[in-house]
């Protein structure tokens, strides 16, 4: 069993135990993301340069875990392979960001 299968059992495990899998139907998985991620920026309100580097670890850890664990149950109720469907998209964005054009550079690849 691969780690993300690992983590992804753990999840539905707890998930199951508690009988919550009746609320994570995709729209509150993918509320629950956006809420999550709402968090985590929270965390980096109003900082600027350093400030914004310096950012509480352990609630970040606790932040980026929750965005995380909903991510995975979400790829797993539509039986996405997380693996894949990110390494997909690192070879998409690869194709669309050539490194000669996009190196040092935030501009979207269609500005490039």
């Amino acid at each position: 069993m691969s780690d993300i299968q690992s983590i992804t059992a753990a999840l539905i495990k707890f998930r199951d135990d508690r009988e919550w899998a009746q609320f994570h139907d995709s729209k509150n998985l993918a509320l629950a993301i956006s809420i999550e991620a709402a968090e985590l920026n929270e965390l980096f309100l109003w900082k600027e340069g350093a400030a914004a580097e310096e950012v509480d670890k352990d609630r970040l850890r606790e932040e980026l875990a929750d965005i995380l664990s909903f991510c995975f149950l979400l790829a797993d109720k539509h039986k996405l392979d997380v693996k894949e469907m990110v390494m997909d998209k690192i070879r998409l964005n690869d194709k669309k960001y050539p490194v000669e054009k996009a190196r040092g550079t935030a501009k979207k690849y269609n500005d490039l």
